[in-house]
């Protein structure tokens, strides 16, 4: 009996959350000189992944706030830039190691915001460590991690 009627009230939840607001469409696409450094150097699969991640990461944050509700979010990852060797970065040069080579990492990002009402609206970001010895012990993609949190939670804030 308490299997059923939990399994009612969380039915209902579920339709009145899906009923409550239109989420916004986020669509992220890769720039062309990313694209063309992606399928030279990065590695098409790895940017592929950022290109989502961005995604996800701004679904999240945008799912909160009403102001988005029904939007439809355009953008360009223009660059990102991993703190470690990507997998086709060490396929392609034997030398790199990938515990004692890393660098400085980061994403930029541009596009558009369209309302549901339908005002547009640029949006421009990009963030980059600054400090090589931050670096050391993070991910291959940690800073293009922290770029993507940072543009999510600003535009979320309207701070964009």
């Amino acid at each position: 009996m308490r299997t059923i009627s939990f399994l009612a009230a969380a039915g209902v939840a579920a339709a009145l959350a899906g009923a409550a607001s239109a989420q916004p469409e986020v669509t992220v696409t890769i720039g062309d000189r990313l694209d063309r450094e992606a399928s030279r150097e990065l590695g098409q699969a790895e940017v592929a992944d950022q290109a989502r991640a961005l995604e996800a990461r701004l679904e999240r944050e945008l799912a909160s706030n009403p102001a988005y509700d029904g939007a439809r979010i355009n953008l360009v990852l223009t660059d990102v830039a991993p703190n470690r060797p990507t997998r086709q970065q060490l396929s392609d040069t034997p030398g790199l190691d990938y515990i004692r080579s890393f660098s400085v990492g980061g994403a930029a990002i541009e596009g558009e915001v369209i309302t549901a009402d339908g005002q547009t609206r640029p949006v421009q970001h990009d963030w980059y460590s600054h400090d090589i010895r931050d670096s050391r012990y993070m991910s291959t993609w940690q800073d293009a991690d922290r770029a993507f949190m940072r543009f999510s939670r600003r535009l979320a804030q309207g701070r964009l």
